[in-house]
């Protein structure tokens, strides 16, 4: 409940802060560490994304915690890098990676929130670099591995995104992995800014991704002509995490974990994919299914 998000720390916050999920990695650490740890332990995962999918100070001012946005990520990426290592401890052989997540934001460049004026945007190319560039700087202290920006659903806060890691990791003279994961939002196949798989990563392909991929909106079944068709054209390693499948009438996940293995298998039967994971609605016994 309310209650319990805020914490001792946030007990008289001005705001409701129930749904800010961002936040239990401050508030609720040993759950959030718990999580990720039942990803690694009965999923077998070997790459976890943090808890930091909303951890911008864009999407922090819903709840008034935009000065909270960097120790959101540090602490998101602290605690999955504290359960990686574990887990690596245990079997060397198998190392664990923390994957820095970097969201869309509630924000869109490229599209207009008024229905009457496309011309309207609610933030600047600019504003959003600001806010990526503090992101990434906290998920790195904390310790990610790798950076994935996910869910993209608007090209432009992409490259925003793209922009604030290379200016970042130029800054500091680091090298660090970068995964780009977009978000087709229904059969036609493609982004909510209008731009096929195929397009979308000619838009993208000279940040020089790790690897570039496919996540959300989608079941794995519904995924499948649209990873076939982006295969063609990347030249880097290529991801899928759908979700389990569609959402149904309660906005749940009826895909079990058979299901999603079962749809997942297609993408390496044709070797499409060099690595598979799941969205919403998956849980660790479904990642547990695909290995």
């Amino acid at each position: 409940g309310e209650a319990e998000y805020r914490g001792e720390r946030f007990k008289d916050w001005d705001c409701n802060v129930k749904g800010n999920n961002d936040m239990l990695s401050i508030t609720m650490p040993e759950v959030i560490k718990g999580i990720y740890q039942q990803y690694l332990e009965i999923g077998g995962s070997n790459m976890i994304g943090t808890n930091t999918f909303s951890s911008t100070t864009i999407a922090m001012a819903d709840y008034n915690m935009e000065a909270y946005a960097y120790e959101l990520n540090y602490y998101g990426a602290r605690l999955a890098r504290e359960a990686c290592d574990e887990q690596t401890a245990k079997d060397p052989t198998n190392p664990r990676f923390v994957c820095g997540a970097v969201g869309p934001t509630n924000r869109t460049g490229s599209i207009s929130p008024s229905v009457e004026d496309a011309s309207v945007r609610n933030v600047t190319f600019d504003e959003l670099v600001e806010t990526y560039f503090e992101q990434v700087v906290g998920l790195v202290d904390g310790g990610a591995d790798i950076l994935i920006v996910e869910t993209i659903f608007d090209t432009l806060n992409a490259k925003a995104a793209l922009f604030a890691i290379g200016e970042y990791l130029e800054f500091s003279n680091l090298d660090i992995p970068v995964f780009i994961s977009g978000t087709l939002v229904d059969q036609s196949g493609r982004t909510l800014s209008g731009q096929t798989g195929e397009a979308f990563y000619a838009s993208i392909r000279h940040a020089k991704p790790m690897c570039v991929g496919l996540n959300c909106a989608l079941g794995a079944q519904q995924m499948v002509p649209f990873v076939e068709r982006l295969a063609k054209v990347v030249e880097c390693y290529m991801h899928v995490y759908s979700n389990a499948g569609l959402p149904n009438a309660m906005g749940g996940y009826d895909d079990t974990p058979e299901d999603m293995a079962k749809y997942n298998k297609v993408f390496f039967e044709n070797k499409w994919l060099n690595m598979v994971g799941g969205c919403c609605g998956s849980t660790p016994p479904h990642i547990k299914a695909l290995r």
